[in-house]
C-alpha cells in the first residue's frame, strides 16, 4: 500500500447534521471495525448489512439495469437478467429533449425497483474529448452545458422512483487507454469550464446520491485520493451531501481513499482494507472521523434506498410493482426515433415513396448494433430488427437483403457480389454501416475514426451500379464519412439507438416520423482537425490536454476549421423559418423568445440552440458558446413561439487567479441557431460584469493595485504628497 498524501492532521468533512432515518444513530453503536467494513462492499454488487444498516444493491446500468443474478463482473462478460435496453447517452443526446431524458430515468428507477436495486452506476457524463475514446458511447457530447442538461433529466426521473444515480467517471476520464494509472493534465479553467461543470450542474440541481471516482489520475492524483475533488470541491464547494463510491477496483489506498472523501469501496469483500483503515486510526495516522463520515454516508444512502423502494411499493398496494415492459420498449422506440439525425438528403431521396424497390445491404440489417461492450451491456427484452420493421413497411414493395461482408477470405467475394447484384436491381440501395462491438467498447480506444474497410469496399462495389444510396450508420461516436459522401445521396446517422432502433429507423426512412435529432458532437473532415490531436492517448502515464478549453466545436471555431457536420446538426423533411428573437433580463438569467414558422410540408420537431458571444472579450474565449436549447413541434404552416432560458452561471468563465466563476460584462451576442454553424437570427444584449476580485502582493503591477478599492486609498494617501511636491 502506498502511503497518503496528507496528514492526519486534514480536517475531515463533517458528518451531515441531523438524523432522520436513525442511521446516523445506528452507525454510531458500531465498533470502529463495523465502521470501516460499512466503508465496503460485502460483495461483487452489495454493501454490508448491520443492525439499522440494510444492505444496499448497486448495478451496472446508464441505460438498462444490468442486474446479474447469477455471476457477477464488471465487464458485461457474464449474463445478466433482461431489461430494456434504452438509447445509450450518444444516442440519446441527440434527441435534445431533456423531458425524454426525465421519462426514461423514470423507467429505469422502475426496472431498477423491481429487481431490489439501490443504486442504478450512471449517468456517465464525461466530455467526449477526442472520438478515438473507446467509452464515448456511454456519454453524451463534446459540450458540458448540453451533457449537464441532459443528465440532470436522467437523475431526475431516476430519484423520483425511488433510486439513487451515480454520476460518473469524477473526474476528466477522457479514454481508456491506460486508464488504471494514467493522469489526466489538466489548467484549472478547461477543468472548470469543460471537465466539471457538467458535474457541478447535475450535483447542485438533480442531488444524485452517489458520485462515482474514476479509475484515471487527475494532475498527478489518483481520483479516488484526490481530497480537492471529492470534499474541498464536490462537498465543500457544490453542497454534495451523498455518498462519494468508487469505481470497480479503482481504489489503490484505501486508507489515502478515506482521507481524501471517499465513502465507499467496491467491490467486496475487502477484509484488509478494512483493517488498514481500523489500523491507521489506531496508530494516528487517520482521524477516526473520517472513518465515522464514510460509514455514515454510506448507511444513509442504504436506508434511502430501502425508504424509496417501500415508498414505490406502497404505491402500488405494497407489492412489487410489476414493470411494463411492452410500455418501457414503446418509450424506447419513441427515443431511438428521436435521436436519429438525418445528416443529407440530396434532391430529397428521403423519405421513400411506397412501392419503391429497395435493397437492404449490411449485416446490422438482421443483426443491428445498438449498444456499447462493457459494463453497460445490457441483455434486451426484446428487439426490433431493422430489415423486418422494413418490411413490415414496405408492405408489398419488393425488399431484398444481402449481408455483403462478413463472411471471411473465401467467402467475401460471393458476399459482395450478392450485394452488387441485389442493388443493380434495386431502385434504392440501403446500406447499413458502422463499427463492430469489438472495435468500439469500454477498456480500448480506437487508434483512428475509419469505418472497417471491407464496409468501405462494399459501399464502392454499390456504388458503381447504384446512384441512389441511403447509408444508415450504427456508430457511438464520431466516423470518418470522408468516403461516405461522394457515393451517399443520402445519410442518417442512428448512433445507437438502443432495442426500438429497428422500427425507428424504418419509420424514419418511410416518412412515418419526421427526423428532428441533432449531433451532440462535431464530424470533422480528418482525424487531425481533432482539437485534441497530438494530445491522445496518454503517453507514459500522462495525457495532455493541450487544447485547454477549445474542446468539440470550441476548438474547430476557435481555430477557424472547416467540419464535415458541425455541432447541432441535423436535417429534416420539413424546413423551419425563424421569424424573430428577443432577450429579456429576467430573475438570475434572461429568457430568448424565438418565433419559429414551418415553411414545409411535414410537422416536424425542431431543435432551437441558442448559442452566446462576446466579440470585445478581453479572456481567451471560443468565439460562440452553447448556453440554452428548447424545442417546438409545427404543422405545415404553423407558427409558434419557443422560450429558452438562458441562466447567468452559462455565461461565466474560471477566472484561475479570482479563483471563482465571473460574468465578464459587454455586448453580448446572442443567436437563435439550426446548429453551432447556422447562426439564423441574432441580438445584442449590454450585460453587467462581476466584480473581479484582485489579489495584490508585492508582484502586482500599480494598476492591479489600483483596481483594488483597498489598495486604492492606501497608494492615494502614498502619492498625494509627492503630487502635491510636484505641483
Amino acid at each position: 500500500m502506498r502511503s497518503g498524501t496528507e496528514s492526519s492532521a486534514s480536517a475531515a468533512p463533517p458528518v451531515p447534521v441531523g438524523d432522520p432515518t436513525g442511521a446516523d444513530q445506528a452507525v454510531a453503536d458500531l465498533d470502529l471495525g463495523q465502521q470501516a467494513a460499512l466503508g465496503s462492499g460485502a460483495s461483487f454488487w452489495r454493501t454490508e448489512e448491520h443492525p439499522g444498516v440494510p444492505a444496499l444493491v448497486l448495478t451496472d446500468g446508464p441505460h438498462g439495469v444490468r442486474f446479474q443474478s447469477g455471476a457477477s463482473d464488471h465487464l458485461g462478460l457474464s449474463a445478466s437478467d433482461p431489461a430494456t435496453c434504452f438509447p445509450p447517452a450518444a444516442g440519446l443526446a441527440q434527441s435534445w429533449d431533456p423531458a425524454l431524458a426525465r421519462r426514461i430515468g423514470s423507467a429505469l428507477a422502475a426496472e431498477a425497483v423491481a429487481a431490489g436495486v439501490g443504486v442504478l452506476l450512471g449517468p456517465g457524463i464525461n466530455i467526449k474529448r477526442d472520438p478515438r475514446a473507446g467509452r464515448n458511447f456511454e456519454y453524451f457530447s463534446e459540450d458540458p452545458h448540453l451533457t449537464g442538461v441532459m443528465a440532470g433529466q436522467v437523475v431526475a426521473g431516476l430519484q423520483s422512483g425511488g433510486v439513487g444515480a451515480s454520476l460518473k467517471h469524477f473526474a476528466a476520464n477522457n479514454s481508456e487507454h491506460d486508464r488504471m494509472r494514467a493522469s489526466s493534465d489538466v489548467d484549472p479553467r478547461p477543468l472548470r469550464e469543460i471537465y466539471l461543470r457538467a458535474f457541478e450542474r447535475v450535483v447542485r440541481d438533480a442531488r444524485p446520491w452517489t458520485v462515482m471516482t474514476a479509475y484515471n489520475k487527475l494532475n498527478g492524483v489518483y481520483a479516488s485520493e484526490n481530497r480537492r475533488l471529492l470534499t474541498e470541491l464536490l462537498r465543500d464547494e457544490w453542497g454534495f451531501d451523498g455518498a462519494v463510491i468508487s469505481d470497480w477496483g479503482a481504489v489503490v489506498d484505501r486508507v489515502a481513499s478515506v482521507r481524501a472523501g471517499l465513502d465507499l469501496q467496491m467491490p467486496g469483500p475487502a477484509g484488509l482494507d478494512d483493517a488498514d483503515v481500523v489500523r491507521a486510526v489506531e496508530r494516528g495516522e487517520l482521524d477516526r472521523a473520517h472513518a465515522l463520515r464514510a460509514a455514515t454516508a454510506v448507511a444513509r444512502l442504504a436506508v434511502r434506498a430501502r425508504n424509496g423502494r417501500q415508498a414505490v411499493r406502497a404505491d402500488a398496494g405494497h407489492r412489487a410493482a410489476p414493470v411494463d415492459h411492452a410500455a418501457h420498449h414503446d418509450l424506447a422506440r419513441e427515443a431511438a426515433e428521436s435521436s436519429i439525425v438525418l445528416l443529407a438528403n440530396d434532391g430529397g431521396l428521403l423519405p421513400l415513396s411506397p412501392g419503391t424497390g429497395v435493397a437492404v445491404i449490411g449485416s446490422f440489417a438482421r443483426e443491428p448494433r445498438f449498444q456499447g461492450g462493457g459494463s453497460s451491456h445490457v441483455t434486451p427484452t426484446r428487439v426490433d430488427v431493422p430489415l423486418t420493421e422494413i418490411r413490415r413497411i414496405a408492405g408489398d414493395a419488393r425488399v431484398t437483403h444481402a449481408t455483403g461482408v462478413g463472411g471471411g477470405d473465401d467467402d467475401e467475394d460471393l458476399l459482395l457480389a450478392e450485394a452488387v447484384a441485389i442493388a443493380s436491381d434495386a431502385e434504392v440501395a440501403v446500406l447499413m454501416l458502422g463499427l463492430t462491438d469489438d472495435q468500439e467498447s469500454e477498456g480500448v480506444d480506437r487508434q483512428h475514426i475509419d469505418l472497417p474497410e471491407d464496409q468501405l469496399r462494399l459501399l464502392e462495389a454499390v456504388a458503381a451500379v447504384q446512384d441512389r444510396i441511403v447509408v444508415i450508420l450504427s456508430a457511438g461516436s464520431v466516423v470518418d464519412l470522408s468516403p461516405v459522401v461522394p457515393h451517399a445521396t443520402a445519410i442518417v446517422s442512428g448512433a445507437l439507438l438502443g432495442q426500438g432502433g429497428g422500427r425507428a429507423l424504418a419509420r424514419v426512412l418511410y416518412g412515418h416520423a419526421t427526423p428532428s435529432g441533432r449531433l451532440a458532437e462535431t464530424v470533422p473532415l480528418r482525424i487531425e482537425d481533432v482539437p485534441s490531436w497530438g494530445n491522445f492517448p496518454a503517453e507514459d502515464s500522462h495525457v495532455r490536454y493541450g487544447e485547454g478549453i477549445f474542446v468539440g466545436y470550441r476548438g474547430y471555431d476557435h481555430r477557424r476549421r472547416e467540419v464535415r457536420f458541425p455541432f447541432g446538426h441535423g436535417l429534416s423533411y420539413t424546413t423551419f423559418d425563424y421569424r424573430s428573437l428577443t432577450v429579456v433580463a429576467g430573475y438570475n438569467g434572461w429568457t430568448a423568445r424565438v418565433e419559429v414558422h414551418n415553411t414545409g410540408s411535414y410537422r416536424g420537431r425542431e431543435v432551437v440552440q441558442i448559442y452566446a458571444s462576446l466579440p470585445a472579450s478581453v479572456r481567451r474565449r471560443a468565439p460562440r458558446e452553447l448556453v440554452g436549447f428548447g424545442h417546438i413541434e409545427l404543422d405545415p404552416g404553423q407558427s409558434g413561439q419557443l422560450e429558452v432560458v438562458i441562466e447567468r452561471r452559462d455565461l461565466a468563465y474560471w477566472d484561475e487567479p479570482a479563483g471563482c466563476w465571473l460574468v465578464e460584462g459587454g455586448e453580448y451576442v446572442f443567436a437563435a441557431a439550426a446548429s453551432s454553424r447556422d447562426l439564423r437570427i441574432e441580438v445584442s444584449v449590454p450585460i453587467d460584469g462581476d466584480p473581479r476580485p484582485v489579489r495584490i502582493d508585492l508582484d502586482s503591477t500599480i494598476s492591479e493595485a489600483m483596481a483594488d478599492p483597498d489598495a486604492r486609498l492606501i497608494l492615494d494617501e502614498v502619492f498625494r504628497p509627492l503630487a502635491a511636491n510636484a505641483g
